[in-house]
């Protein structure tokens, strides 16, 4: 019986592979053919299965751009970006996008921590830096063990400094990875979505406008308050949005 259910298990996703790929040779085809509203319909498909991949959001937001709408675009590509931030195409693709946007907001100058942060680090995934903390792990055991078991005193002494040196990059590497989650979960980034919308103050309806915000823009959700999201801007300024005006690009 067990064996039947196994069977039955791998059959149900290999139909399930073919599907999606099948879809996502049709949305390419139909992207191709110029059909890009009927090529998102089936990304989208994809999408909805769980069946997600750097590739599909950059195709997603190829198609996006090529009927102009810049918040989905940008949307899709730093999507692509957060599963494989070495997706060259789609980090080009981006600066395009982005100067379609209306708002041109100057970031805060950054200390020399967030720009190695952001210019090394995040190249990255939170998930990578976990692989690359297995893999020390992993080699600084077998120096270990070879310094244990080894006759020669030169041996022993090349396999103990190198065991060393592969748990103190253990550490660092651990330390990196845990940096990096934390920053992915605190630092919640959504793109608007609105064609223009007001910030203001308090999440209030009647409460002061403070900015104003167009399609496409990068935030920060600082807080919730009901249908309400606290946001923060790269200059630094702070307001509040209706939820439904934004999307995070965290939500996989």
């Amino acid at each position: 019986m067990k064996n039947i259910l196994f069977l039955l298990l791998i059959l149900a996703n290999t139909i399930v592979a073919q599907t999606t790929e099948e879809l996502f040779s049709s949305a390419n085809e139909l992207y191709k053919t110029e059909k890009f509203e009927e090529a998102i319909k089936t990304y989208k498909q994809i999408e909805k299965q769980g069946n997600i991949s750097s590739e599909l959001f950059y195709n997603l937001g190829n198609a996006y751009y090529k009927i102009n709408k810049v918040g989905p675009s940008i949307y899709y590509y730093e999507k692509s970006l957060k599963l494989d931030p070495l997706n060259e195409d789609a980090k080009n693709n981006l600066v395009f996008a982005k100067r379609l946007a209306l708002d041109n907001i100057e970031e805060l100058p950054k200390s020399v921590f967030q720009k190695l942060n952001v210019n090394f680090l995040q190249k990255i995934s939170y998930n990578q830096w976990a692989i690359v903390v297995v893999g020390f792990s992993i080699l600084g055991s077998l120096l270990f063990l070879l310094f244990y078991f080894s006759l020669s005193p030169s041996k022993k002494r090349f396999y103990f400094v190198t065991s060393i040196l592969s748990f103190l990059l253990l550490i660092v590497s651990f330390i990196i990875t845990y940096n990096q989650y934390n920053f992915h979960q605190n630092n919640k980034e959504a793109i608007v979505f609105a064609e223009e919308t007001e910030i203001r103050n308090a999440p209030t309806l009647n409460s002061e406008k403070v900015f104003t915000l167009h399609e496409g823009t990068k935030v920060i959700v600082l807080d919730n308050v009901d249908d309400w999201r606290k946001i923060k801007i790269a200059d630094g300024k702070v307001g509040w949005i209706v939820a439904n005006e934004i999307k995070l690009l965290n939500d996989f």
